[in-house]
């Protein structure tokens, strides 16, 4: 058996090369993949930054806590409150105490442009510690201390620089400089100045021992007692990271699952087309009495000795791959700046078993058929394809065709939000996807007719010659075309999916926004200034609406803790800078006793009482004033500016009242923001800023996917067509003894391979039709109006470059097989 298959695998080498580069670059890329996701699991968190020289950190509790039947159920505040001047005065009773206070702290240089930084009291840097590199400490109002480093390094002591706090703006002498410890850019005001900036205390350093803290303030406090590694908690953002990883692992994941489909798809179909070219070979071994079982143990041993070397080659290709994939994605900014690969070998081994794996089942499935039929039967079946589907094969496509229209029926009559969500439209095609794969030696004959039935009108042979062939090469034609039908079908539903779920939030966002100018938070994440809220209020003919960005819980079912966004408005004004979807009740019935939820929710009766928990933890209940349309998603909750929960306005409209001079308006709003350093931008300018833009994460991530689809389609086309074109040696021979010129064989080579990526491309089209009418039907459901947006440019790049690709591997090995004399080629046999 070894030396049967030793003499096979040197007599078809090319077909065995194919073979073993499609395995070992799929392995290769769920080991990369595979290890870049372990690295996400068991990622360090940052150690305690602005508290670390703090023996005792005190903070108002920044999750909420409720207790169920269940259990207690936790979920973080959106504005935890501040520390209590009673609180701060029992504690400063057990020893020194430092009050923290943080705000917005802009700076501006003569020589330099705005530098958002963080204001904080000078007594509370020795927390991180911050020590002076040049200098004093600020003693007086006008004096402050400044970071150095990255975007600080050209502040020195005796500047004189402008400083924007919510309190207003105002010259200010630099008397220090500290070295920034990299996690913020801060300056440091006197104790007394800062308090007056932000009266809010944010955080207690307490110099006493952690259990007389908690023993004085007892245990309904509301105040989280930090020590050790938990003081990382009073640091800015503490979770990002922790959030930032959750991305990663997502993106990783997809990838990882669109990777092993593709993967194990694009294997499969090269295994397959290579056990069926060998169809003459099997008659023949079963003519001279080979039984089907001695068919089947040689067809497997040779996939097991490929999948073990093309697995081992992978795994090794992945394992030096995936520094390079972590590296990008940090660079990219999907990954936080200290990612990095773990030593986890698992992936390793999972890689190189599922290679192994797939090699075999592939093999074994091909070869089946093979090893069953008569040896008449197989030397028939040899010279056409014929009956290229048996019944199991029906049945098995049917089935996951079913399974692939049917769960999205499901979903639209059940839960259509459930189809926008990033892990169902990104495997909701996969059953498709394999469906038609499998239905694929049926369909393409047809779809060949229909693309091939132009040239044929033409004068000359080829594009009959063309036609025919692609519908006698049935196997052939549909090896090539099931890699281009995977990669088109997750090309145009991914982007398409992505593309239409965008403009329908765009739609959403230029629906109901009808406010003329909008101000939002800048590049820097600065809220607008009190003291433009002021101006802009006295513009005679201006209508303005300030927001503030919150969140509600609720709990449901008694079970789990559903946390909200929220906006908190005046009901009167926000309805003169906005027309939201209301499917229930009346906006203008919003007040400080009620709520406006979306259809997401379970209690949606307009009358209603909900208890809700609001951004700072308070529980209260509410009045359902009016409800929704779920919309993409971003129809979310509304309140009062009284159950804001201590949010800051983040967002003003502004509407030009009838009548009003339009232009005089803009003038005041926008000399008013010059004066405040705050951004005024027209309706049309927001919406177009708010959206997204070449670099967004998803798109970025999704560039990703796609590029590692399109190296499994250009592996297995490229492998495929050298594999056809190498046995196709003879009939290359024919058609030049019959008088054509090695120009036309292999203009009519290379036709050949356009038209199966073209089927490939019509094929996966309709997949991506389907899938693209679901979510316009789930939108549709959901109450909004936009339509699909198909991403015909991506298509086009796509099929271009499958067609270039196997234009080139079709007509390479060609001319070199046409170098030998077509009398030799056409006396050949295998």
């Amino acid at each position: 058996m070894l030396t049967h298959v030793r003499s096979g695998m040197r007599r078809r080498w090319v077909t065995f090369v194919g073979s073993f580069v499609a395995l070992a670059l799929g392995v290769g890329l769920m080991a990369a993949t595979g290890l870049a996701l372990a690295a996400t699991f068991g990622a360090p968190e940052r150690g305690p930054e602005r508290f670390a020289a703090a023996p005792v950190v005190v903070r108002a509790t920044d999750h909420l806590r409720v207790d169920t039947p269940t259990g207690t159920r936790s979920k973080p505040l959106r504005h935890p409150g501040p520390v209590r001047a009673p609180i701060a005065d029992r504690l400063a009773a057990l020893g020194r105490t430092v009050e923290d206070r943080t705000f917005p702290a802009d700076v501006t240089a003569p020589s330099t442009g705005p530098d958002a930084r963080v204001g904080h009291p000078w007594p509370v840097a020795a927390a991180a510690p911050y020590r002076l590199t040049s200098g004093r400490p600020p003693a007086a109002p006008g004096e402050v201390v400044v970071t150095t480093g990255p975007g600080g390094d050209r502040l020195r002591t005796g500047d004189r620089v402008r400083v924007r706090t919510p309190a207003g703006n105002g010259l200010r002498t630099v008397v220090g400089t500290v070295a920034g410890r990299g996690f913020e850019d801060a300056v440091f005001f006197t104790r007394d100045e800062a308090a007056r900036i932000s009266p809010a205390i944010d955080a207690l350093v307490v110099h006493a021992d952690a259990t007389a803290v908690r023993r004085a303030l007892g245990p309904d406090s509301g105040m989280d007692v930090l020590t050790g590694h938990d003081r990382r908690r009073a640091d800015p953002d503490p979770d990002r990271d922790a959030r930032a990883l959750v991305s990663v692992n997502a993106l990783l994941g997809t990838a990882a699952g669109i990777t092993l489909f593709v993967s194990a798809a694009v294997v499969a179909s090269t295994f397959s087309f290579a056990v069926a070219a060998r169809r003459r070979e099997f008659g023949l071994l079963r003519t001279v009495g080979a039984t089907p079982g001695q068919l089947r143990r040689a067809v497997c041993a040779e996939a097991v000795v490929i999948g073990v070397l093309a697995s081992a080659a992978g795994a090794w290709l992945g394992a030096r791959a995936a520094p390079l994939l972590v590296g990008r994605m940090a660079e990219a900014g999907l990954a936080p700046p200290g990612f990095a690969l773990g030593d986890a070998s698992w992936p390793l081994h999972t890689a190189f078993w599922t290679g192994v794996s797939v090699a075999t089942a592939a093999a074994l499935v091909s070869c089946h058929r093979a090893g069953r039929t008569a040896p008449t039967e197989a030397l028939r079946e040899a010279a056409v394809d014929s009956r290229v589907m048996p019944v199991s094969r029906w049945a098995t496509a049917l089935l996951v065709l079913l399974a692939g229209v049917g769960l999205p029926a499901l979903a639209l009559a059940v839960d259509p939000g459930d189809l926008l969500g990033r892990k169902s439209y990104v495997t909701r095609p996969m059953l498709l996807i394999v469906g038609c794969a499998l239905l694929a030696p049926v369909l393409v004959r047809p779809v060949a007719r229909l693309l091939t039935w132009p040239p044929a009108r033409l004068p000359g042979a080829t594009g009959v010659l063309v036609r025919e062939n692609t519908a006698a090469g049935v196997r052939r034609t549909a090896a090539v075309a099931a890699p281009v039908l995977i990669t088109v079908a997750l090309a145009a539903t991914l982007t398409g999916t992505v593309a239409t779920l965008e403009e329908a939030r765009a739609t959403e966002a230029r629906t109901a926004t009808t406010a003329d100018f909008v101000v939002t938070p800048g590049p820097r994440g600065r809220p607008p200034a009190p003291a433009f809220v002021e101006a802009a209020r006295s513009v005679e003919g201006a209508v303005v609406s300030v927001s503030r960005s919150t969140a509600v819980t609720v709990l449901e079912e008694d079970t789990a803790l559903v946390t909200s966004e929220a906006r908190a408005a005046d009901p009167a004004r926000l309805a003169a800078v906005s027309d939201l979807p209301v499917t229930a009740g009346r906006l203008a019935d919003l007040d400080d006793d009620a709520i406006v939820v979306n259809e997401e929710w379970l209690t949606t009766r307009v009358g209603d009482r909900v208890t809700v928990w609001l951004g700072d933890g308070r529980r209260t209940s509410l009045r359902i004033a009016a409800v929704l349309a779920t919309g993409t998603g971003d129809n979310g909750v509304y309140v009062t500016p009284r159950n804001a929960g201590g949010a800051g306005v983040d967002r003003i409209d502004i509407k030009v009242a009838e009548g009003a001079d339009r232009r005089a308006v803009a003038a005041a709003l926008h000399t008013a923001g010059a004066a405040t350093d705050t951004r005024v931008t027209t309706r049309a300018a927001w919406l177009a800023a708010n959206g997204p833009g070449p670099d967004d994460p998803t798109r970025t991530g999704l560039r990703m996917i796609l590029g590692i689809a399109l190296l499994c389609t250009a592996t297995a086309l490229a492998n495929t067509l050298v594999m056809v074109t190498s046995d196709r040696g003879r009939d290359l021979a024919v058609l030049r003894l019959a008088g054509a010129t090695t120009a036309q064989v292999l203009r009519l080579v290379a036709a050949e391979a356009v038209v199966a990526v073209g089927v490939g491309a019509v094929l996966g089209g309709g997949v991506a039709a389907v899938n693209l009418l679901v979510v316009r039907g789930a939108l549709a459901l959901l109450g909004v109006t936009s339509g699909i947006v198909v991403p015909w440019g991506t298509l086009g790049l796509v099929v271009a470059a499958a067609a270039l690709l196997a234009a080139l591997s079709a007509v390479l090995p060609a001319s070199l097989a046409l170098r030998t004399r077509p009398v030799e080629l056409a006396g050949a046999r295998e």
